[in-house]
Formats: C-alpha cells, structure tokens, sequence
C-alpha cells in the first residue's frame, strides 16, 4: 500500500477505538477488557537483539538482513510495511542495528523505533543497496557471511549481492526463528489477551445470530464486538452449510438456515500480537450427523493437545490426529472427506508462523512455542467442522490460550 492508504487504514482503525465509552456502549454492555495490556519494552527489544547475536556467533554470521514486517517490528519496533522502497534493519553480529530507509520517510520511521539503532537514509535516486554496503565495508564486515531472514525479497537480497561481491549470503532462518519461536511471559500475555477478546467476541455473536443472515451480517457483529472489547480484527471467516467444507471459504453469497452449519474462524490483534480461534455451531437442532463429526473433531484436538509434549517431534502431533481419523473411515492421508490440511500452525505477531504441526516436520517442541490446534473435518457437498484453539508450550506440557468447547450443544463454552 502507499502511504496515503497506511495512513487512512490507521487513522479508520484509531478513530473506532478512540471513540471509548461512546463506541462501547453501542454494543450492548460490552466493554474494553484490554486496558491491562503492557506493550513490548525497550529492555526485552534489547535482550532479543542480544540473543540474536550470540546466535549470529555461533553460525559465524557478520551481519542479519531484516526487511520491513514481523521481524523489523520485534527486533527494533519499527512497524513499518513492504514496497518497492526498501526499509530494512542490519543486525551486526556487535553494536547497534543500522535502519535503513528512504529519505523522505525517516521521521514516520522514527516514531516507532524503539531502540538505539543507527538510521541511514537514501534518496530517491540513490540505490539503498549502496548505503548498507558502504556501512558494512566500514566495519570491516562487508567480507563475511550474512544472514538473510527467509522472508526478505529476491530483489532485495539480489541488489545487496550485487553490492557486496565479496561477502557470502546464507539464510539467516535459524537465527530470526531462534528469537521468535520462543516466547516471553510478556508476549504470552498479550496473546492471552488477543484469545480473551476473540472468545468473548464469539460468546456475544452467537447470541446475535438470526435466521437469513448473510456470512457478512455476522462477520460484522463479530468485529464490532472486538473492537469493543478492545481488540483490532485482523481476520473474520464465516462459513454457511456446505461452504464450510472448504477450509478458507467462498466468495459466494452465504445464509444462514435453519439446521446448517456455520463455521466462523476469527482472530484480533492486541499490542501487535494475535488470536486465531474457530467454532463450529448449528443454527438450530444439529442432526446426528453433525453431532458425530462435530464430536470427531472435538476428539481429534484433544489428541493433539495429548500428543504435543515437550521434546515430542512436531509432526508427530499431525501424525497422531490423522491416525484417529483414518481409524474412523477418513481420508486416507490428505484425502477428502477428511482432514486436507495440517492440523496446526505457529503463531505469535503474525497468524502463520514456523513451526506447524505437519506430516515430517522434526523440530521439537520446547517451552515458549506457542501453535493453533485444528484438525477439522471436511465433507464435500455437506458441510465441515473446524474447532481451532491455541496453545503454548510450558515446562510441564501445552497449555490452552483459549479453551476448547466440549458439546456442539454448548459451541462457545
């Protein structure tokens, strides 16, 4: 996006919060339930930072390209996006970041920098590429191996290693996941807020659910809820009868009935840090054979909770959930009717991030790994059932950011 629309979606989102109690009492009592929430310090920033160059050391790294995203924002709190100007941080392996950014953008930039870091700009007609070449040469680390985290664009890397012929680029992956993956008591608490909101949001909209309601109808309650309780939608799904069998949904015009399914997968952002959580109800009486699959899949999610153990592999925890379910005539494997996709993804400041719960993924599961969980069931032509909770890792086993529903009677807990 250009800047002009950055700015009109920041200021559309400001003003529906900056309204507070005026905004809040438009929605039935609702009130703001994020007012605890304590944003990321400089201190942790710091401590990331740190973390990430004993990292560095260790892989024999000189240097760590971070672009515009997720990972700029949670090593130096700039909340910047991507375009076809480059905004990125260098991490040397000692001292301070340098940002890198267009002239004319430096003051925005600036106002979230939440750390000390160097800020070197270009201009227009300039190649960025050049500033960081010259700032690396003049540290005498322009010769060594520099990480690129797995995120950053082909031209980006391309013109860096046009610019520095003599370094040696190498994915800078291990270190940015090592930092990121593992979470803080601070981040897991504003986690534990963005699933508050969503499931508080999810208990309101239920109830406001009516009969010839379109899937955008109730999308709709479901974000003015958030934002009322103080959360900032970042995704709403709804899906109505036997769309609910495609796991991302349709674009086609969708009613809620009498006895259909309606799968809603929704999530917030609270303080930079998400929420991704899925019910699955029945507009009115469920037949049997929702209930029986509505109960495969509650039953399925509390294997993979059972399943994901510290030191566990975690492909092992897809691997135990499809065995369940092939042992009841699905699939087989990624086959419909069945489970298609994995059973969980990595989480955190973005919605997807590694490490998922799939087929052959080995990384094992450690304290401060925080995954969705949501092995649903999808019966082309009928209707599907998606029950998606998260979890973090402790010392001592998973723990549910949000609780999983037990009765398709009771679908919001």
């Amino acid at each position: 996006m250009d800047r002009r629309t950055f700015l009109a979606g920041a200021a559309g989102a400001g003003a529906a919060l900056s309204l507070g109690g005026a905004a809040v009492a438009q929605v039935e009592g609702l009130r703001k339930i994020t007012g605890a929430a304590v944003p990321i310090s400089e201190q942790e920033r710091l401590a990331r930072m740190a973390k990430a160059q004993r990292l560095m050391k260790a892989r024999g790294l000189s240097a760590l390209v971070v672009e515009a995203g997720a990972s700029l924002t949670y090593f130096t709190g700039v909340r910047w996006w991507r375009s076809e100007r480059v905004t990125a941080a260098i991490i040397p392996v000692e001292g301070e970041a340098l940002i890198v950014t267009p002239h004319f953008e430096e003051p925005s930039v600036r106002e979230t920098l939440a750390v000390p870091a160097q800020v070197r700009v270009w201009q227009e007609d300039e190649d960025p590429a050049l500033v960081v070449a010259d700032w690396l040469k003049a540290r005498k680390l322009a010769a060594g191996k520099i990480g690129v985290e797995e995120t950053v664009r082909f031209f980006v890397h391309d013109g860096l290693a046009r610019r520095l012929p003599e370094a040696k680029f190498v994915s800078g992956a291990d270190v940015v996941r090592g930092c990121r993956m593992i979470k803080s008591p601070a981040e897991l608490a504003l986690m534990q807020l963005a699933a508050d909101v969503t499931l508080a949001a999810y208990r309101y909209t239920h109830g406001k659910v009516e009969r010839g309601m379109t899937h955008a109808d109730v999308g709709a309650i479901m974000n003015k809820a958030t934002r009322a309780l103080g959360g900032s939608p970042e995704f709403e799904m709804v899906l109505v009868g036997a769309d609910a069998a495609l796991p991302h949904g349709s674009e086609k015009p969708q009613v809620v009935r009498e006895g259909e399914v309606v799968l809603m997968d929704c999530g917030c952002t609270v303080e930079g840090y998400q929420s991704d959580i899925s019910r699955t109800f029945v507009f009115g009486e469920p037949t049997a054979a929702q209930r029986k699959v509505w109960n495969e899949v509650a039953r399925g999610q509390q294997i993979a909770f059972e399943t994901a153990q510290v030191g566990v592999a975690a492909g092992a925890v897809d691997d135990a959930v499809r065995r369940y379910y092939e042992s009841l005539g699905y699939g087989p494997d990624y086959g419909l009717p069945g489970l298609s996709h994995r059973t969980g993804h990595g989480i955190g400041m973005e919605g997807h991030e590694p490490i998922n719960f799939v087929r052959g993924e080995a990384t094992r599961l450690a304290p401060g790994m925080c995954l969705s969980n949501e092995p649903g069931l999808y019966l082309p032509g009928r209707f599907g059932v998606r029950l998606e909770d998260c979890l973090y890792m402790t010392e001592q086993g998973p723990r549910w950011f949000s609780k999983p529903p037990t009765a398709i009677d009771q679908p919001m807990g």
